[in-house]
């Protein structure tokens, strides 16, 4: 069950539970409590009274409970055949239920339903903790998203951000939990939880959207890992500046596959093979073990170092920093790929 068009400002995820399914437990609920209703009556039967024959029948106490149920009292007009009191039962009073529907879904719609989102929402923020935010669902923001759950992350664990209904149905679609929202606005970072989450990335399709919404998202969380994407080079350097951690342009980097063509005719086919989950082989970043500390980076076994970061120093696989690793090191391998992954192979 999605909110309308128009609802905005409901973090919400996709029911586990199929529609049909969610049908057929109202409804057995529905008469599950009319045939409680009905044992109790049929139990204490003695003390109803039939003003028609002094007699308490089955389809007596079947007639009585249904208009218990469904009614507050009785007209001075009442069925006084066992026929019209089946009628009654059987055909009046699904009509009376559905007629209570209606007015049940009035009110849900008007005040019920606002009770509902946000109390969902609430038991979903609740389970926001190491979580992925991306804001903006068009081509870039449903690539990543694609190739998140390419590498085993669990939807669940996904938070996609859009002012477009219609991508998040999308995104809903793929199980990932979505808000209809401004990611510009503090209200809407701060409902995703964005103070808790492991890493946000930007890609709202415009710029200068992107830098503010990274601007937002680093002044309520100021070591929040942010990944933004950027269309025009002139603008790499404000997005650094408004605290994105790392800017991402998508032309640069299809430049560099197209140069990279230029030297040989593989070069931009393991480019595009490392960046990709179903290649043969992948980057992966990780701690140094502390089994490595004190050897070379070559010397790892987990995959091709090519390089380490520590603090703030990068460091190549040829330089002299590479010869013995650091406790607290970040390495940059080189491994094989998903299906290609040996047995001994932690990444």
């Amino acid at each position: 069950m999605r909110p309308p068009l128009a609802m905005t400002g409901f973090l919400r995820r996709r029911s586990s539970m199929p529609v049909w399914a969610d049908l057929a437990w109202r409804v057995a609920l529905v008469f599950g409590l009319v045939a409680v209703v009905l044992a109790i009556h049929w139990v204490g039967r003695d003390g109803l009274k039939d003003n028609l024959d002094g007699r308490i029948s089955f389809i007596d106490v079947l007639y009585f409970t249904t208009v218990t149920v469904t009614t507050v009292g009785y007209g001075d007009i009442v069925p006084v055949s066992p026929e019209a009191r089946l009628f009654e039962a059987l055909l009046v009073t699904p009509i009376r239920l559905f007629v209570w529907l209606i007015f049940l879904g009035t009110a849900y719609n008007l005040f019920f339903r606002n009770i509902l989102y946000r109390w969902r929402m609430a038991r979903i923020q609740a389970d926001l903790h190491n979580h992925i935010i991306v804001t903006g669902f068009g081509t870039s923001g449903s690539e990543a998203v694609h190739e998140l759950l390419a590498r085993g992350v669990d939807p669940r664990e996904i938070v996609v951000v859009d002012p477009d209904e219609k991508a998040l149905i999308q995104a809903e679609d793929l199980g990932c939990n979505v808000m209809c929202g401004d990611s510009t606005r503090d209200r809407t970072l701060k409902d995703v939880a964005v103070h808790r989450a492991r890493t946000l990335i930007v890609s709202a399709g415009r710029d200068d959207t992107s830098i503010l919404i990274t601007l937002t998202a680093r002044h309520l969380a100021p070591r929040l890992p942010i990944s933004i994407v950027v269309r025009n080079e002139d603008n790499e350097l404000p997005a650094r500046q408004a605290g994105a951690t790392t800017v991402i342009n998508p032309v640069s980097f299809a430049g560099l596959l197209l140069a990279g063509s230029t030297s040989g005719p593989h070069i931009a086919d393991y480019m595009a093979d490392l960046a990709a989950t179903g290649g043969q082989v992948r980057l992966h970043e990780r701690c140094v073990m502390p089994e490595e500390v004190g050897g070379p980076l070559s010397a790892i076994r987990t995959g091709l170092g090519v390089r380490i970061y520590r603090g703030t120093q990068v460091i190549g696989f040829w330089e002299p920093g590479a010869a013995q690793l650091q406790s607290g090191d970040m390495i940059i391998e080189i491994v094989a790929g998903v299906e290609h992954d040996g047995p001994h192979n932690p990444a």
